[in-house]
């Protein structure tokens, strides 16, 4: 009979998966303050690829960090991003994973009409690799399955601060 991973390894893998669960909360948060490059770019590795349909595929952790915030600088006023059950996947090494979040944001876009309180819905694909900075990002694809305008438009409590 197989005596199974060791407690350390059986620790190693539960402290990776709450340092990727982490990573996501990091991502939300760099997000939710206007795709902060300073909060967004060290999440990724320097080889990182991002991409959502109809909003940008980006290569790179430099561009992935000023892109993002170019598409929050020109259609984003504000968001908050619900990041929910991420289901983390380790590889048997423990030196890559993959790890599925829903989505759910509420956000006002910058549209020509005016400012527009929207909403979306989907789901997050990932692949990330344990790099000497820590776990990092190396594919994020964005899959949006729903969108719409918030009827009625949201009504902000106080102002956000970003």
């Amino acid at each position: 009979m197989s005596a199974g991973p060791s407690i350390e390894q059986r620790l190693a893998r539960i402290e990776a998966r709450a340092e990727i669960t982490d990573l996501v909360a990091r991502y939300a948060r760099g997000a939710d303050r206007k795709n902060d490059p300073a909060i967004l770019g060290p999440l990724f590795a320097e080889d990182a690829l991002w991409s959502a349909e109809g909003f940008a595929a980006l290569t790179g952790r430099a561009a992935i960090a000023t892109g993002l915030a170019a598409l929050a600088a020109d259609r984003v006023l504000w968001s908050i991003h619900y990041m929910t059950a991420p289901l983390v996947e380790l590889s048997d090494d423990g030196a890559t994973a993959r790890c599925h979040w829903y989505l759910w944001e509420l956000c006002t876009l910058s549209e020509a009409a005016g400012p527009t309180d929207s909403w979306f819905g989907g789901w997050y694909d990932s692949e990330l690799r344990r790099t000497g900075e820590g776990w990092r990002f190396t594919r994020v694809t964005l899959d949006v399955r729903i969108q719409g305008e918030a009827n009625p438009p949201w009504q902000l409590k106080k102002p956000v601060q970003m």
